[in-house]
């Protein structure tokens, strides 16, 4: 069952079949007598006139989702209520939800077709359509009477409208979700009657794609959280070890590094829950930012459209279900004119789906490289323990960015950018990849107890629950080997990585990380979490400005070791660091600067 509401199908009538086939074979033709008995113009008619049916700014059209005069609203209420039926009425609600041109930048949304004008007899009729069972994805207005209205379902056009010519729009209603029930295509018919007979031609548009952004691209607009004044945990998401705290410290932290970065204060937005307030601060686990664009006379003009994560949650009872509460907060924040929320998920899951994997942060992507001029999604899967499927189908379905998929099963949370990130390089490609490196940071332990600080204290200065010498961490890792198998693990996903994108392991920027196996209960085996903050789950705010979690090393000679080493390790790529204070607000939760952050990205 697929919850989310991709549009019914309905069977092709049967005067439309043979349209369906013609545009299903990705040609323009022209069909005499289509629609006469036999096929054949009537005995002594005069043949009809040769229509045309032009894409006068080419044939992508866009999934017009979002809402250009601010007409969809939450009621009271819907932040909180605990209901699938108030997630499914939200991502109802959009532009290409109703028959109406929802003003000019509405317009803009739509891509015009043409029927030029043609020499026709008084009694002569045309008729426009979309062919067969991809008709409920698109709707046709017609320009009448100075404004764009709906063509209807006869798509009728008058002699006269033929004589003078006729301006059409196309209307995307979806985006390609599952290429076995609807594939993008969009095959568009014109029918004119003249003289007793009938010629028809045929136009193939398809819908645009959904691409996601990537790190190199310059953030437009931060989003964090912020408290509210409730004191829930959301039931909905699996819990976090601890509360997230110290919220000022880190809000001034980003706020000084989205500064360094050249941003403007009003890019970067604080916004809380509701008034339960969920302590689910996760704003990059909500939604992966995308967008779909196409050509325009005055340059590309795009869409965003941001996939809500598919958590679903359902009470043990059977009698509640809903889907993860904060994502709702894109529809109160974020949508309206140019962007559109799309939510897809199942509610009939096989055991290996984990809520976890579903969360965003999961969802990553690479820029573009020789053979993949869009770049590559990046996410963590294994047939065992893995998102959605019908989330990954219409990823896949986008067929733009193929996947590279990781193993991060290991992870007690088991996302993608918990040891991954995309930075910028002087290399060929201009890129290259950040990763955790649980060996560099054993080695630099070491270091600090050859120079006689064994007895430093990691976190120090921290509300850490531990704060373990360097002595002490190192004998632990003799004893139990957390950091070599974390290594290991972290070996196979950079041996996927390389492979999938021809870097070098020397142009790899390592940075280090210590690990430790905690047992996640429910009679699973243990999993692996990030003990000192990790470094790579950071938020790119340009190409060249970083924000990443504050370390907390061990200190020699008054230097945090572990800063220093991954400064000194980004900066020779022409990063900046800029360092974010996230340790109580995002770590000792299980989460970072990347996780507790989300940002719409320039994409022109």
């Amino acid at each position: 069952m697929t919850a989310s509401p991709p549009l019914p199908h309905h069977p092709p009538p049967p005067a439309r079949r043979r349209f369906a086939l013609a545009a299903a074979a990705g040609c323009v033709a022209v069909t005499v007598g289509a629609l006469v008995a036999g096929g054949l113009p009537a005995a002594g008619a005069a043949a009809a006139p040769r229509p045309r049916l032009e894409a006068p700014q080419g044939t992508v059209v866009l999934p017009n989702l979002d809402d250009d005069s601010r007409r969809c609203h939450l009621r009271a209420g819907d932040l909180d209520r605990l209901d699938v039926a108030v997630d499914k009425r939200l991502a109802g609600c959009h532009d290409a939800a109703d028959e109406v041109v929802n003003g000019a930048r509405d317009v803009a949304d739509l891509t015009p077709l043409r029927v030029p004008p043609m020499r026709v007899g008084k009694r002569a009729t045309g008729r426009v359509f979309v062919a067969g069972a991809q008709a409920p994805y698109a709707r046709l207005f017609v320009r009448r009477g100075g404004r764009l209205v709906p063509l209807g379902g006869s798509g009728r056009l008058t002699s006269a409208e033929l004589r003078h010519g006729v301006r059409l729009a196309v209307e995307g209603r979806d985006i390609v979700r599952d290429p076995k029930r609807w594939d993008g295509r969009i095959p568009t018919a014109l029918a004119v009657t003249d003289g007793g007979s009938t010629r028809t031609v045929h136009r193939m548009l398809r819908i645009a794609p959904v691409l996601l952004q990537n790190d190199l691209q310059r953030a437009q607009q931060v989003f964090a959280a912020a408290p509210g004044p409730g004191k829930g945990q959301p039931v909905e998401v699996p819990a976090a070890q601890r509360p997230p705290g110290q919220w000022r410290q880190f809000a001034h932290s980003l706020r000084a590094a989205t500064r360094a970065a050249g941003l403007k204060d009003r890019q970067l937005t604080f916004r809380s829950g509701t008034s339960q307030w969920w302590k689910d601060i996760w704003r990059q686990d909500v939604a992966e930012p995308g967008y779909v664009t196409r050509s325009t006379p005055g340059g590309p003009h795009t869409l965003r459209i941001l996939l809500r994560s598919p958590n679903y949650w359902a009470s043990k009872d059977g009698r509640t279900a809903s889907l993860r509460r904060a994502g709702r907060l894109l529809f109160r924040d974020l949508r309206g004119p140019d962007v559109g929320i799309v939510q897809q998920y199942t509610t009939r899951r096989d055991p290996g789906v984990d809520e976890l994997l579903n969360f965003t942060g999961n969802i990553e992507s690479l820029p573009p490289y020789q053979g993949f001029p869009r770049g590559r999604v990046v996410y963590g899967s294994t047939a065992q323990r893995h998102p959605d499927p019908s989330y990954v189908r219409m990823l896949r379905a986008q067929r733009q960015q193929p996947p590279v998929v990781l193993d991060t099963s290991w992870l007690v949370v088991g996302h993608a950018d918990e040891t991954v990130h995309v930075v910028r390089a002087d290399n060929a490609r201009g890129w290259t990849l950040a990763v955790s490196d649980p060996r560099l940071a054993i080695g630099l332990l070491q270091k600090a107890r050859q120079a006689g600080e064994g007895g430093q204290r990691l976190f120090a200065g921290t509300e850490a629950p531990e704060k373990p010498t360097v002595d002490q961490f190192l004998r632990l890792e003799a004893a139990r080997g957390d950091n070599a198998d974390a290594a290991r693990h972290i070996d196979g996903q950079l041996r996927t990585l390389l492979r999938a994108t021809g870097l070098r392991p020397r142009e790899i920027v390592r940075l280090p990380v210590l690990y430790f196996r905690a047992d996640p209960g429910g009679g699973l085996p243990p999993r692996h979490i990030a003990f000192s903050p990790a470094l790579a789950n950071g938020l790119s705010l340009t190409a060249r400005d970083f924000a990443a979690p504050a370390p907390h090393g061990p200190r020699v000679a008054g230097r945090d070791l572990f800063r220093e080493e991954a400064g000194r390790r980004l900066s020779a790529q022409g990063v900046r660091v800029q360092w974010v204070e996230d340790f109580s607000w995002a770590h000792l939760s299980g989460g970072e600067v990347h996780c507790a952050t989300n940002a719409l990205r320039a994409v022109s």
